[in-house]
């Protein structure tokens, strides 16, 4: 692996927007789509990594199982409502879409640092821009990157699973707006129609137990870009629970293990000295020396704290209520001041491609960068 700097395309602003990309840059005016660099890998090194990437989500569907096997939930503190509901959809096997693993990895070892497997971003980044990127700029070169055909032959394989409309409810910002756009165009190239609803403009049908979009047509199928740690205790809550059987969810509920970051302390003691695991336990008293310490449910980096003897880093947030979990530090490689983390792409259960987030400090937060890649 090497990080190797070049010259933006003049046009790269235009160009990125265009194809999607409408938060290139940040509210400060920092770049967050940058192609002053890229990161250069073997071809070798990218199928150690889309080999990892299947081994590790072997990993989690073992640890899914063993949590609902042994009752585990209030290690992840799930609230009690929706046990049962993950346990339903667990044995269904309802659609599942996709995730996103983030790894460390130093150019020899590869660590799993947490999975995103709810509510993942960088999507459009990782399928499209890099892809149009290595195109203009090395049409001779690879990249670990078929996302976009996977997610339409997924939707392909859904179509007489799920209802003829799908809804894709989102967040009114730019990047969960342009990440549903995204996804939602995967689609309707699979031949799906798709409508776009605001998760605040969903509304209850009290009479007949469903949710309705403004028009108070009944939503039987929804794809959400919103955690259902917020979601379990929104208002409609209860409906949610009660009309489970009505609308199709994707992600599906049983997500909220994966997404959950005390599974790391349980897959750590499933899988002791996994070369691709990091020490991960629910007590920081089982560390002397340097560790992470993560909130189980947070969002871009929040409230998080890399502690060597002393905490030398940490970020802010409204995240923790429900506890920490805590991971031993793995020294991400530092490139000219940069510290790059991989996130590895799942589609259903196929490794889809990889996209890098890269960052100043040793915390990768959503002001971090996104930088394109390619493999000889």
């Amino acid at each position: 692996m090497k990080r190797i700097t070049i010259a933006p395309r003049e046009n790269w602003k235009d160009v990125t927007e265009k194809q999607g990309l409408i938060y290139n840059t940040l509210d400060d005016g920092s770049v967050y789509w940058d192609e002053s660099a890229y990161y250069e890998f073997s071809s070798s090194e990218v199928d150690e990594i889309e080999r990892v990437t299947y081994v590790l989500h072997q990993l989690y569907l073992d640890a899914a199982q063993h949590i609902i096997d042994n009752n585990l939930f209030d290690k992840l503190k799930i609230p009690s409502p929706v046990i049962q509901l993950i346990k339903d959809a667990w044995e269904k096997e309802p659609p599942a879409l996709y995730g996103r693993m983030d790894l460390g990895y130093d150019g020899e070892n590869i660590k799993l640092l947490e999975y995103n497997a709810d509510t993942p971003t960088a999507l459009v980044e990782a399928s499209v821009i890099q892809w149009y990127w290595l195109q203009d700029r090395f049409p001779m070169y690879d990249q670990f990157n078929s996302l976009h055909d996977k997610l339409v032959a997924k939707w392909t394989d859904l179509k007489d699973y799920v209802d003829k409309t799908v809804y894709f409810a989102h967040l009114d910002n730019n990047e969960d707006f342009m990440t549903v756009a995204y996804i939602a165009e995967t689609a309707k190239n699979a031949g799906l129609a798709t409508k776009f609803i605001l998760m605040s403009d969903i509304g209850w049908d009290e009479q007949n137990k469903y949710f309705v979009d403004l028009e108070n047509n009944h939503m039987a199928t929804i794809f959400k870009l919103y955690p259902y740690e917020w979601l379990i205790h929104e208002t409609f809550a209860g409906g949610f629970v009660g009309s489970y059987k009505y609308t199709e969810w994707i992600e599906p509920v049983w997500k909220m293990l994966w997404s959950n970051k005390a599974i790391l302390a349980i897959l750590w003691e499933l899988n002791p000295n996994h070369p691709n695991l990091l020490p991960t336990y629910l007590d920081a008293k089982k560390f002397d020396g340097n560790y992470v310490k993560k909130p189980i449910y947070s969002r871009e980096g929040a409230n998080i704290e890399i502690v060597r003897d002393e905490v030398v880093a940490s970020t802010g947030g409204d995240y923790g209520e429900e506890g920490f979990v805590y991971q031993q530090l793995f020294e991400l490689p530092e490139f000219d001041g940069n510290y790059p983390v991989l996130g590895s792409w799942m589609i259903d259960q196929d490794a889809g491609g990889m996209g890098i987030r890269e960052s100043k400090s040793l915390i990768t937060d959503n002001r971090s960068r996104f930088v394109p890649h390619l493999f000889k």
